[in-house]
Parts: C-alpha cells; sequence; structure tokens
C-alpha cells in the first residue's frame, strides 16, 4: 500500500507511512493537518486528502483481487501463474482483462458453438496450418450444425471470443481509442423544434476529438444524450484498427487465415469496439466528473469561506411583487426576534407604508445591516431601502438565495422554526447568510447552493465525498463557537459527527453553555478519541482558560503554562502580547512528541487567538440604472459579483436576472491556465459589456482591470 501510495502521490516515505497509521487509528484530515505536523513532515490536508483517496484505491483493488481469486478457485482454474499475475495487478482495468475469460457469461455465440462441439475445429483454424479447411470442417456437420458453413461460422464465434479475451488487442485498440477517437452527435429529427431542446442547439451537429474535448462540453452532450435529444457517436479509423489486429493474429496465407479474417472482424465489430469505445467515453466521463468535482470543490470553498458580517443585529427581507416581501429582525446570535409583511411593489405599492415600517423596525431592534435576497424584486426592494433615511449608519447588502427555499423546507429548518412557515425560515436564512455564511450554508445540501458546474450529472458518491471533505475542512479551519452551533456545524467538526452533534446539542439545552474543554468530555458517549480530534475546533468565549477559545490544542496547554511561567507572567498576560511571545525560545519546549513546526503554531495562534481566516463583508452597489437586460449596452463598464466559476470563464451577477459570462479568454491578455488564479467567488469586480443576446439571454463580459 505504502508504495502504490508513494507511486502516485510522489510524497515521502515517512510521511505516508505515518499518515496511513494515522488514518487506521480513526484520525481525521483536519486533526492530522493542524496537530500532527512532526509526525507527517508538514503535509497539509490536500496531500493527507490524496493519501486518503489512494488508500482508499488501493483497498478497493486488492478487495477486488481477493473476489477474483475467490472465483478462480471456485472453478478450479487457478494455477500459480494466473494467481501471480493477478496479484501483480496495480490497476483494475488489467484485473479485469486477466479475470475476462473466466468471468461467467451469459449465454453467447461462442457458448452455443461450444456446446456443439466446435471448439476443436476453432483450434485447428488458430494453428493455420491445414489447407483444406472445408473437408476438416465436413467431419463437424452433425446435430444443430447442417451445414459446413454452419460449422465455420460457429468455430469463427469461438475464435471472436479468444480474440476478444486477448489483453495485447485490448490494449492496442485502447491505445487507438485514447489517441484517436472521435466523438460526433447528431439531432434526433423529431426532437430538433423542441424548446427544451435548444439550450443544446450546439451540439445538434457536432465533431470533436475525444482526447481535446473539455470536461463541460462532454458533460452537456451527455446530458443531451440522456435527455433524449441527440445521438452520440464513437468513431476511430476501423480499417487500421483491424490491420493491426490481423498483424498480430494471423500467419498464413491459407484457407484459415479467411476464416480469421472473418474472426477478427466480426469480434472487432460485436465485441471490441462496442465494448472498448464505451470503456474510452466512461474514462473521459469519469476526468469529466473528476474535472467538475474539482470546480464545484473550489467553488464551495470559496462560498463557505466568504466574508462574514460578524455579530451584528440585521434586518433580512426576502423580496417578492404579489405576495410582498417577508422581513424578520435577527439579534447579534441569529436568533428570530420579530417577522411581518411589507408591500412596497405591485399590486398594492405601499411604499410609503413599507418603508416607515423598516424604519420602526430598525430603530425598536437597533439593527445594524440590511440584507436584502437576491431573487425577484431584489433590485426593486435594494432601491427602496436605499430611499430610506436612517437614524444610524447602515450598511445594506444584497445576499444570494440560492438554497435557501431548500432550508426553509427541510427537517433541520423545521426543527429550528417549528411554529414558523417556509417564508420566515427563507428569510432568516438570508440574514443569518450575512453574518456568518459559513455556519448557515451547512444546513444546505451542498449541491443545491447554486455553484458548480453540471454537478448532476457528475458520479454523485464521489461528488458527496469531495464535498464533505471540503465542508470539514472549512469548518475546521475556522473553528466553532460550541455555544452557539446548529447540530448541522457541529457535525463536521473533526471527530464528531451527527450522533455526537446532537449529544453536544442536547447536553446545552439541558445543563446550560459550556464552560470548559474540560467539560465538553461529560458529553454521553463523547470519548477520549473524540475528544482528541476535536476540542481544538471547539471554541468557548469568555471561558476561565483563555486557550479554551483559541486553536492550541489541551494537549498543548501545559507547555503555554510552562512558557508563561518561565517569563514570569500568567496565560492571559501571554496571549496577543507579541513582544513577550518573541522572547520565547522554541528550543526549550521540544519534546520528542512536539517539535518546533508545532511549538511555532502555538505562537503564532497566541499572537492572535481564533483570529477568523475569512476576510470582513464588504458593502457592494450595483448600478442603479440597470434593471433587466434591455438596460444593458456594449461598452459598458459595471460593478459586478462573481456568482459561480467554471473551466471555461466565471459568471457575473451585474444586478439583473440574468448573469453574465467572462469567458477564459477576456479574463485576461495572457493565456489563463486556471480561472481561480485570476478570480474568486464573491469577489466585487469592474466588467465591461461585449455582447447582448437578448433572445438567448446571454451576455458576454470582459474583465476590467
Amino acid at each position: 500500500m505504502i508504495s502504490y501510495i508513494i507511486s502516485k502521490t510522489q510524497l515521502p516515505e515517512t510521511s505516508v507511512k505515518n499518515t496511513v497509521e494515522l488514518l487506521n487509528q480513526d484520525c481525521t484530515i483536519p486533526f492530522i493537518s493542524r496537530y500532527r505536523k512532526e509526525v507527517t513532515g508538514n503535509l497539509d490536508e490536500v496531500q493527507i486528502g490524496d493519501i486518503v483517496k489512494y488508500k482508499e484505491q488501493f483497498e478497493a483493488l486488492e478487495k477486488r483481487k481477493a473476489a477474483i481469486i475467490k472465483a478462480l478457485e471456485e472453478q478450479d482454474v487457478l494455477t500459480a501463474e494466473l494467481k501471480t499475475k493477478v496479484e501483480a495487478c496495480t490497476d483494475l482495468t488489467t484485473l479485469e482483462d486477466l479475470y475476462l475469460p473466466y468471468k461467467k457469461k451469459r449465454k453467447t455465440k461462442a457458448e452455443t458453438a461450444r456446446k456443439n462441439g466446435l471448439e476443436p475445429l476453432a483450434k485447428i483454424i488458430m494453428s493455420q496450418n491445414a489447407n483444406d479447411i472445408e473437408s476438416i470442417s465436413f467431419k463437424y456437420v452433425k446435430g444443430e450444425i447442417t451445414s459446413v458453413e454452419d460449422a465455420l461460422e460457429g468455430a469463427r464465434h469461438i475464435i471472436a471470443e479468444w480474440i476478444n479475451e486477448r489483453t495485447d488487442v485490448r490494449n492496442n485498440i485502447r491505445k487507438q481509442l485514447e489517441r484517436f477517437a472521435i466523438i460526433s452527435t447528431k439531432v434526433i429529427k423529431t426532437k430538433a423544434e423542441d424548446e427544451k431542446a435548444q439550450k443544446f442547439r450546439d451540439y445538434f451537429k457536432w465533431e470533436e476529438s475525444l482526447s481535446r474535448i473539455p470536461s463541460h462540453r462532454l458533460l452537456a452532450i451527455l446530458r443531451a444524450e440522456a435527455e433524449g435529444f441527440i445521438r452520440v457517436k464513437m468513431e476511430i479509423d476501423n480499417e487500421s484498427a483491424l490491420h493491426k489486429i490481423e498483424n498480430k493474429i494471423i500467419r498464413s496465407q491459407n484457407a484459415c487465415a479467411n476464416q480469421i479474417e472473418l474472426a477478427i472482424a466480426d469480434a472487432y465489430k460485436r465485441l471490441l469496439f462496442p465494448s472498448l469505445s464505451n470503456e474510452a467515453l466512461q474514462i473521459a466521463k469519469d476526468k469529466a466528473d473528476a474535472s467538475a468535482i474539482s470546480v464545484f470543490a473550489k467553488n464551495l470553498k470559496q462560498l463557505l469561506l466568504g466574508s462574514p458580517l460578524g455579530e451584528k443585529r440585521v434586518l433580512a427581507i426576502d423580496p417578492g411583487f404579489r405576495s410582498g416581501c417577508k422581513v424578520v429582525c435577527l439579534d447579534a446570535q441569529g436568533q428570530l426576534k420579530h417577522n411581518e409583511n411589507i408591500y412596497p411593489h405591485a399590486p398594492k405599492n405601499d411604499s410609503i407604508g413599507a418603508m416607515n415600517t423598516i424604519s420602526t423596525l430598525a430603530d425598536t431592534y437597533k439593527i445594524e445591516a440590511i440584507a436584502i435576497g437576491n431573487g425577484t424584486a431584489s433590485r426593486e426592494t435594494e432601491t427602496l431601502i436605499r430611499k430610506i433615511h436612517f437614524k444610524n449608519d447602515m450598511q445594506i447588502f444584497v445576499v444570494s438565495e440560492a438554497g435557501a427555499s431548500i432550508y426553509s423546507a427541510s427537517k433541520i429548518a423545521r426543527d429550528e422554526f417549528p411554529d414558523y412557515d417556509v417564508t420566515v425560515r427563507g428569510s432568516v436564512s438570508i440574514g443569518r447568510r450575512l453574518q456568518d455564511p459559513l455556519a448557515e450554508l451547512v444546513k444546505i445540501d451542498a449541491k443545491s447552493i447554486g455553484v458548480g458546474q453540471y454537478q448532476h450529472d457528475v458520479d454523485q458518491s464521489k461528488l458527496q465525498k469531495e464535498l464533505d471533505v471540503v465542508v470539514e475542512n472549512c469548518v475546521n479551519s475556522v473553528g466553532v463557537n460550541i455555544n452557539t452551533a446548529s447540530k448541522s456545524l457541529l457535525s463536521y467538526v473533526s471527530g464528531i459527527g451527527p450522533k455526537l452533534a446532537e449529544n453536544i446539542f442536547n447536553y446545552r439545552n439541558e445543563n446550560g453553555v459550556f464552560s470548559s474543554r474540560n467539560e465538553i468530555k461529560e458529553v454521553p458517549r463523547l470519548g477520549g478519541k473524540a475528544f482528541e480530534q476535536g476540542a481544538a475546533f471547539l471554541r468557548i468565549k469568555d471561558a476561565k482558560n483563555p486557550l479554551d477559545d483559541s486553536a492550541v490544542h489541551p494537549e498543548s496547554y501545559k507547555i503555554v503554562g510552562k512558557m508563561a511561567k518561565d517569563l514570569k507572567v500568567t496565560v492571559e498576560d501571554l496571549i496577543g502580547n507579541t513582544t513577550l511571545l518573541q522572547k520565547v525560545n522554541l528550543k526549550n519546549y521540544s519534546t520528542q512528541t512536539v517539535g518546533l513546526l508545532t511549538l511555532e503554531d502555538i505562537i503564532k495562534e497566541l499572537e492572535k487567538p481564533g483570529l477568523d481566516i475569512r476576510e470582513e463583508a464588504k458593502v457592494f452597489a450595483f448600478n442603479q440604472n440597470i434593471k433587466t437586460i434591455n438596460d444593458l449596452e456594449e461598452g459598458q463598464l459595471l460593478p459586478g459579483i462573481v456568482n459561480n466559476i467554471t473551466n471555461f470563464g466565471c459568471f457575473v451577477d451585474v444586478g439583473i436576472k440574468e448573469s453574465g459570462l467572462i469567458h477564459v479568454s477576456n479574463l485576461s491578455d495572457s493565456f489563463v491556465k486556471d480561472v481561480n488564479a485570476h478570480v474568486h467567488l464573491h469577489q466585487q469586480i469592474t466588467v465591461k459589456v461585449l455582447e447582448i443576446d437578448v433572445v438567448r439571454k446571454r451576455i458576454q463580459l470582459k474583465l476590467h482591470k
């Protein structure tokens, strides 16, 4: 396993070995990367994540090998040579090719031919020594075989199966597919005018090299095929492929060669090409999936680590026209204090009454910021709010609503607000997203948050796994206030999980807030391992021990105590005091288990304990003259917010219903390898309008430096 992981990651052997050992002890990625730096050789969470991935791959390969060996034993065909070959396999494709001749098959043409006693004839043909093959074949005309041609055809079916099972032949065609395969598409004529098909219009007739097709285009083509609008075809040069197989197999120029040539053509058309072209397409799909999942994961990370406003009192509005705007007031901890409806827009048009209501609520609940959902009627509501003369400075934010409706109808929302309807819950979610995006967004299925590329078309189990890792890493990199965190947020803390999160939540409700990290041990079923993995990521504000509100692990408290004692100050005096901390000689505190990497990390944390790694939220305003796509003009410069990133560019919200696209070619004057190197999610940028297609509702933009 260690060798396999090293071959895939190129990481040092000691690092891999020690990390695998920690993983086998049920240690989590955030814990290992933060608190076991000496053991891993300072690997970060991405490198540890790779070790986890290849460890699982290796284990899956070994499991499959064991299953194949067992099946071969049961068939009584397992030789020492075959067993050695199986055990030496380092990838699933080679393993499955080895097993192919022994795989239990459904009824095939070759199987029927064998039952009719034609295998000896097939062997004679394959020996390529017989010249008068027709008279030899005559001996096999009996039972269901009524003619020489029947006998030869049956023998060819057996030969075709042998050819199909040859690893060298299969690998040769694989190489050709890998290098030269062309994927082409054709519209299904009866669906060409279908309204839903129009978004796939570009692929009604398309042709491209499979090795060069971008991931987003392949996923779009496969979705169009799945929805029944186009047919997809795979092609290589068949003549060249057949010629290569013939060169490998045919060694004579007699009648046997003619039969083998026919068998090769049959094997290629009926068995090899359909199977291996599907395999090539699946490999391309897997790569496209990996690319799309990577894009989604990067977007999700940026979204979760979006700027929090922090503990401020917020008035949140879920805008609407006919049904009105749902308004809620939240305290600094996100608790609901008030809710009501206002009707400033058509058909009621009570803008004066709405403005008075908002002004009164702002005074009554000492509101410090206003969050407006970015859905229907958002711009009109924002314009209205900006007309109000508030007594105090008021920050106004437009907040993404993506996934708010899914949260509001979820069990989590019902448990949080059993006495309120979905409209209230949705508005609360909008307000809390402004206060702390991470704490609120973890309650929503990541696929519904509104970022990414074809996330519903990719392998869902792989996607879910990757997203869980991203959420876990984000939650643990920020840390969690154990006394205010929801069950959803607590469940992502290192070593905790859903069941312990519920136990923590229930313990808090029954016993009041936690006063120390030690008290966490009192939570039912939270044992020593869970405490070791999670305690440092759980913060306690105003605790007796100030280290309980820091990322310093409880196992290192004694070291910090010794540092303070040696400097003749209290731990409290040491925290945040850069002058004192610079006097600490780390070598004095280094032991076999705690090295300089950990000690440097402790000092860094003591300088700014519990520092939030996220940027502060910034106020932003769209161009107030732009309300719909019809207000746009080519050449305009507009403020915008990046709201999605893909491999082919990024989408930008310029304050209208449709997001505009900055294609990769318009992100920079030089070549763009990675879109994320030029923009990040929720970044406030200026864009230039290049092109407007009102009919297809598409807007092309350029990043304005």
